[in-house]
């Protein structure tokens, strides 16, 4: 069946507009639009048929919708007017009339070269977005997507989120990276937690949140770290790589120097932020999968006084044999249970007084470094309690370097908008 054959056909099912006339051979030419190709094949069949072939008042396909292309359009930029943005993106939610509409035409028609209306609709909208605001299409990564509900008659905006990456120092300790619901209750509130929900009554993630909403008009941060510390222990040094995911912006662009001051000071000397920039969403997973070596920095005590030769021929020895790791007890509820092979770089005493020392420790990302130092009832082998024959335990554990890794390379290659 030739073109000519297939159009007389699309003709003979009723009242059709030059869009979806056109569409239906979407594909067999470049450079025209499908209201053009409508004009052109109404043109050549009245030729044919001696006869002219008149547009319809009101296509049985569209219902008219390719008449209220400015409707939609204008309705499209009052609801972006409240959002800054840089790129966008038009998608339709197609009415269950209109499906079967274009399904019976497809069928009768036998057509194999059309387009979905949709996908027609989607361009000539997002053309007078274009046209009349200047912004740019994207079909990869759009800051908003212009949502046509056909069958509710009005707009939707999916505002998609913006990326944040930083650095954070925890200057106190006892507080977690982020909110732990509270185990008697789950989060819903008892006497146990005093009603809050929460283990801990605030978090980094907490501490950061609120002068981010503020700057962006954001209405939620989620916050991505680079693994975690205890919650006793203090991040210091040059601090923990994150990544905040700040859902539906109002704005996306700001001083981030001036959000740094703010979550300074909201943070109140709890935590500092620093190195902070904007990314792409690949930052996300790049930060949260990596296993960066780590300095730890350990005040450790002995049950049993021992000399500082053995400690020291100790601390040589576990940087001489890979770690055998089992689960440790303390986490077994919420990881695999199983045995991790990890590395320590470097072990260096600093200081030491009667049963007590501060060490380094430079070792492999994923290495517990509580379980090294104990022995975690013999799941830790070779640990620091074992090669000293005596029992020992961290009183204080600080986290002075996370080491760059592969996500750093991530945030260097960020194309720039």
């Amino acid at each position: 069946m030739d073109l000519l054959d297939v159009a007389a056909k699309v003709l003979d099912q009723g009242p059709i507009c030059d869009n979806c006339l056109g569409r239906q051979f979407a594909k067999l030419s470049t450079g025209l639009s499908n209201k053009e190709r409508g004009v052109a094949i109404r043109t050549v069949l009245a030729m044919l048929r001696d006869k002219e072939i008149h547009k319809a008042e009101k296509c049985w396909v569209c219902n008219g919708l390719f008449d209220t292309l400015d409707v939609w359009a204008q309705r499209a930029i009052k609801a972006l007017s409240g959002y800054e943005y840089d790129t966008f993106l038009v998608g339709t939610k197609v009415s269950g009339l209109l499906a079967e509409n274009e399904e019976i035409l497809w069928a009768e028609s036998g057509t194999t070269h059309a387009e979905p209306l949709k996908s027609e609709l989607n361009r000539e909208v997002g053309k007078l977005i274009w046209s009349k605001t200047g912004k740019e299409v994207s079909f990869e990564r759009p800051d908003i997507v212009v949502m046509l509900d056909l069958a509710e008659n009005k707009v939707e905006l999916q505002v998609n989120p913006i990326f944040i990456y930083g650095k954070y120092r925890k200057l106190i300790r006892g507080i977690p990276q982020t909110a732990w619901p509270c185990p008697q209750c789950g989060g819903k509130g008892c006497e146990s937690c005093n009603y809050t929900g929460k283990m801990y009554q605030m978090s980094i993630a907490e501490l950061i949140a609120p002068p981010v909403i503020k700057l962006s008009g954001g209405t939620d941060v989620v916050f991505h770290g680079a693994g975690r510390e205890d919650v006793d222990a203090r991040m210091l040094g040059t601090g923990r790589p994150f990544v905040l995911e700040v859902k539906e912006p109002v704005r996306r662009h700001f001083d981030l120097a001036k959000l740094r001051d703010e979550i300074n000071k909201h943070a109140n000397d709890k935590v500092k932020v620093r190195n902070l920039k904007f990314v792409d969403k690949e930052a996300v997973e790049a930060v949260k999968s990596e296993y960066a070596d780590k300095v730890y920095r350990l005040r450790i005590i002995f049950k049993k006084a021992i000399p500082r030769e053995k400690l020291e021929a100790a601390l040589d020895k576990l940087t001489k044999t890979a770690i055998k790791q089992r689960t440790p007890l303390r986490v077994a509820h919420r990881r695999a249970d199983k045995i991790r092979t990890k590395r320590v770089r470097s072990a260096a005493l600093k200081a030491m007084s009667d049963n007590r020392a501060t060490i380094y420790i430079e070792c492999e990302g994923g290495l517990y470094i509580k379980e090294l130092i104990s022995g975690d009832d013999g799941r830790t082998k070779p640990s620091l309690s074992g090669l000293v024959g005596t029992d020992v335990q961290v009183l204080e554990l600080d986290v002075m370097e996370v080491k760059e890794a592969s996500h750093a390379k991530v945030l260097r290659n960020k194309k720039k908008k």
